[in-house]
């Protein structure tokens, strides 16, 4: 039997009111039932959570670990649930995709079997990608201008319009902010908290494995309210 393609998911959310929300799940059933259905197993996982799609690889902690993984291994091809997830923004979509041109990486859209980095000698899947970028920018312009009409709905309804939560605001939540405190101050590093997180089982909010970069947040959260 043909052994599997080894793959990684990347998965992102553009706000933090989706972090507790579908966001994630949704992506995730995406991707492994087209896994699933081309024999393609995911070994690794990374998201960015709450981070804009305008913004580029360098400045998303997840898709950055991504690209530091692609180049220390054999692992060829990236599976997302859809060219949003990478970019919303077109330009900046184009960029990122050529970076995993340059190192030979193939992004494939799951819930079309897309290949977004189908080379620019290639026609038909440069103006895929293009109308795929064209449609996510244009999603995005439409998203901002309802959420920017429904805050000012509520605020002339004399309502107030908050963000999620910061983690912790849960009793569960504060269970876990309260080991990582202490384990800080028992001298530990931010990455071996984050390790030592992960062995004990606890979960981010998206329910993906602790970052140390998350860790470093949470303690810089904590550090304000003293």
């Amino acid at each position: 039997m043909k052994a599997k393609i080894k793959s990684f998911g990347y998965l992102r959310t553009s706000g933090k009111g989706q972090i507790g929300n579908d966001g994630f799940p949704r992506q995730r059933d995406a991707i492994n039932r087209y896994a699933r259905a081309n024999r393609i197993e995911i070994v690794q996982e990374f998201t960015d959570e709450a981070v804009s799609g305008t913004l580029d690889a360098m400045d998303r902690n997840g898709l950055t670990d991504l690209f530091v993984a692609l180049k220390a291994n054999g692992v060829r091809m990236v599976l997302l649930e859809n060219a949003s997830r990478l970019a919303r923004d077109l330009m900046i979509g184009e960029i990122i995709l050529s970076e995993f041109r340059k190192i030979g990486v193939k992004v494939i859209s799951a819930d079309g079997g897309v290949d977004l980095t189908l080379g620019n000698d290639d026609p038909t899947g440069k103006l895929i990608r293009q109308i795929l970028g064209a449609v996510s920018e244009w999603e995005k312009c439409a998203l901002v201008q309802k959420l920017r009409a429904s805050r000012l709905r509520l605020r002339r309804e004399g309502k107030r319009c908050e963000g999620q939560k910061p983690f912790g605001h849960i009793p569960e939540e504060q269970k876990i902010v309260e080991s990582i405190l202490a384990y800080r101050k028992g001298g530990k590093s931010i990455a071996t908290i984050a390790a030592q997180l992960n062995a004990d089982g606890a979960k981010c909010r998206s329910g993906s494995n602790w970052h140390p970069t998350q860790v470093q947040r949470v303690i810089q959260r904590a550090n304000k309210k003293l």
